[in-house]
């Protein structure tokens, strides 16, 4: 299979070229982001708009937002599919593996660590440190929600508007209809309504090329096998009871069906190991309050529930295949879609859709910005005061958001001390 290609980015009919990396780059620069990034799949966003917008401009604002608003679309963990699709574009399929790793390791040995040493920790979700996380997270929610914005907004009066429109009226359905069902539903709303209002807008800045040199046919044995395996899984794991195999169907079910990232995915994954009695749930709720203290990916949660898992396999080996059934559809999905999704954005109609799609993810992430991630974390006068801190220091003095994360912690324990 050959290695993927960028091009470049198109300015007047021309192609400038776009300097590749090399796969031990990206894996450097993934494993601090996943060490640092803390709050939720949303944040992450915000960390990889930073990272590679803003400070480094491997893409620009628009490339970037096209990446978010598929994986938006599409099933599976939207902030890891995003650093994948980073990766990929940076230093083809060994750099897409590369930012995998780098940014699930830290969270998935955390995990495992914590599983093994339950008994030793507790329940953790009442630490105040972890609330000075969750505080920080809505700084750096508002900071991509602000960021994304100033860069997508079209020019003109007129088809601001519009955009703004289609950005609140998404956050408002979002809002409305807490599920999948509302949030594919404010994307496929904001697709018909940039083609039919912002047609006529002025076309988006330069976008860099995605040249995905993967013959078709792999392509769509790669689509094939995700559905595939989304059907036959469950077939074989009635016909064949072997635990193994029906701890594989169960997460990579849940990998494939959820919309929303890692905060869907928790209680759909309570659903699938409590009842049976694999885990039990107090575990489960252990595990949950840890994994919102432990930065990169929320899916790593299911490296501790193979981990605490009664049935074997159970410890490191049922942490990683949970690991890697949860994670696989995005690979499926990332080689299905993506050689398509570069040929089919560059159309003037599907441009138009995108201004839409790309508003609706702006209102996506306003939605979230107040749940879960502010309803989730502030509380009381104090709690506003350290948001507007943090946000302040990412926003205006350019503080690195780990060293934001860092100091909101210390300070969320501090204020805990005195009250």
């Amino acid at each position: 299979m050959a290695e993927p290609i960028v091009e470049g980015v198109e300015r007047a009919g021309t192609s400038v070229a776009v300097e590749r990396g090399s796969a031990l780059e990206v894996f450097r620069i993934f494993l601090r982001l996943g060490l640092t990034s803390f709050g939720g799949p949303i944040a992450h966003l915000g960390y990889y708009c930073a990272e590679f917008v803003e400070r480094r401009r491997w893409l620009d604002e628009h490339t970037y937002a096209d990446i978010v608003a598929l994986w938006q679309f599409l099933p599976g963990p939207t902030s890891s599919q995003t650093g994948i699709t980073i990766g990929l574009m940076r230093a083809g399929f060994a750099g897409a593996l590369a930012a995998w790793i780098g940014f699930t390791m830290p969270s998935a040995i955390a995990m495992i660590l914590f599983g093994y040493g339950l008994t030793q920790f507790g329940d953790v979700s009442g630490a105040a440190w972890l609330h000075g996380l969750k505080i920080i997270a809505v700084a750096v929610v508002a900071n991509a929600v602000w960021s994304m914005a100033k860069g997508l907004r079209p020019d003109g009066a007129g088809a601001l508007r519009i955009w703004a429109t289609v950005a609140v009226g998404a956050a408002i359905l979002a809002l409305a209809v807490p599920s999948a069902v509302g949030q594919v539903g404010a994307i496929l709303a904001g697709g018909v309504a940039g083609w039919a209002l912002l047609g006529m807008a002025e076309t988006p800045r330069p976008h860099v090329s995605i040249a995905v040199h993967v013959p078709r046919a792999w392509s769509i044995a790669a689509a094939l096998l995700f559905v595939g395996l989304l059907i036959g899984l469950p077939v074989l794991a009635a016909a064949v009871p072997a635990q193994p195999i029906q701890l594989f169907d169960s997460f990579y079910r849940s990998g494939s069906l959820v919309f929303g990232g890692g905060h869907v995915v928790l209680p759909l994954l309570q659903a699938e190991v409590v009842p049976p009695g694999w885990v039990s749930n107090d575990a489960f709720l252990a595990g949950y309050g840890a994994a919102q203290a432990v930065p990169g990916p929320l899916f790593t949660f299911a490296a501790y529930l193979g981990t605490v898992m009664q049935p074997q396999p159970n410890g490191v080996a049922g942490g990683l295949l949970c690991l890697v059934a949860i994670f696989l559809p995005s690979f499926l999905l990332l080689l299905g879609v993506l050689p398509f999704w570069d040929g089919l954005r560059r159309h003037a109609a599907a441009q138009s859709a995108l201004r839409g799609v790309n508003a609706a993810v702006v209102g996506l992430l306003l939605a979230a910005l107040y749940r879960p991630v502010w309803t989730s974390a502030i509380f009381a006068p104090q709690d506003f005061a350290l948001g507007l801190v943090a946000f302040l220091l990412l926003s205006w003095w350019a503080v690195p958001p780990w060293l934001v994360v860092i100091l909101g912690a210390l300070a969320a324990s501090a204020v805990a001390a005195v009250t």
